[in-house]
């Protein structure tokens, strides 16, 4: 894999677009399509080119990446009219960074082989800061050789990617990471309201919190977001909701995986559009 590599993108929300300005500083040639159009007009200005369907993006993009939101966006941009199984290209390598269901990876992988293309799914552990930084934890399912062919590439973006076995592999450890995201984030929220409750100063707790063995990137990050009081989203609740909807439908029913699902899916109603941390707000109200 070389610099020459043309690389294609579709979706260009939060993560996609600090995820495609890395690659654009590596030096790649990328094209980009996203369905709402207004959105492609920051990372155009900024040299990438734009496609005017998935088909017409696997024309002319050797390996093309999806950062989309579930499994019916990957359907359809597989399958849809102008998806990207309809280009009459082959030899193509796609790889899903979305989080999405195993099995939906596996049935992905399958089109693809059938139409002579590779495929990985390659979800990500981070936010926002880690993809402008290029730090995200990049998990992968699929051959070990469209790995490889992807690796380089995927180093670009992220610390680290890691192979993990079959096509599934991937979404699989996303679910198990995003399980644990999940237990965190309630376990924050119910260990600050309990300590508010009885008078201790959430500055103070969270201080204490960060210099014991409990301390992590993730409460230091998510500690300030209670403090300051500012929801804006870097990782939307109903996203992680969504998630643990799908972790369920593959078997996760641990108890702390149950009453951790039950509560975020309470919450999505009120809270969905706001930061994963707004659990805070959904426990404190009820």
């Amino acid at each position: 894999m070389n610099f020459n590599t043309t690389i294609g993108w579709i979706g260009l929300g939060n993560m996609g677009v600090p995820m495609v300005r890395q690659l654009l500083t590596a030096g790649y040639p990328v094209t980009v399509y996203n369905r709402h159009k207004e959105k492609e007009a920051l990372i155009l200005a900024e040299g990438a080119n734009s496609a005017e369907s998935p088909a017409a993006m696997l024309q002319v993009a050797e390996v093309v990446f999806l950062m989309v939101s579930d499994d019916q966006a990957i359907r359809d941009l597989f399958t849809g009219e102008q998806g990207l199984l309809q280009s009459p290209a082959t030899s193509k390598l796609i790889v899903n960074m979305s989080t999405v269901s195993p099995g939906i990876s596996r049935e992905m992988a399958t089109l693809c082989q059938e139409h002579k293309h590779e495929y990985l799914d390659a979800p990500v552990s981070g936010s926002v800061k880690q993809a402008e930084t290029g730090q995200l934890a990049i998990m992968v399912g699929g051959k070990e050789t469209a790995f490889e062919r992807a690796k380089p590439i995927l180093e670009k973006i992220g610390k680290l990617a890691l192979h993990l076995g079959e096509a599934g592999a991937g979404n699989t450890a996303k679910l198990a990471m995003n399980t644990l995201l999940g237990f965190q984030a309630q376990g924050l929220a119910e260990a600050v309201l309990f300590a508010q409750q009885r008078g201790i100063n959430t500055s103070d707790l969270l201080t204490l919190i960060q210099n014991s063995a409990l301390a992590s990137v993730f409460i230091n990050t998510k500690g300030q977001v209670i403090l300051n009081n500012n929801y804006d989203a870097a990782f939307a609740l109903k996203l992680l909701a969504k998630d643990l909807r799908l972790a369920a439908a593959e078997g996760s029913a641990t108890p702390l995986a149950e009453v951790v699902n039950k509560t975020f899916q309470q919450a999505e109603a009120s809270f969905g559009d706001e930061d994963v941390m707004a659990i805070f707000k959904y426990l404190e109200r009820a």
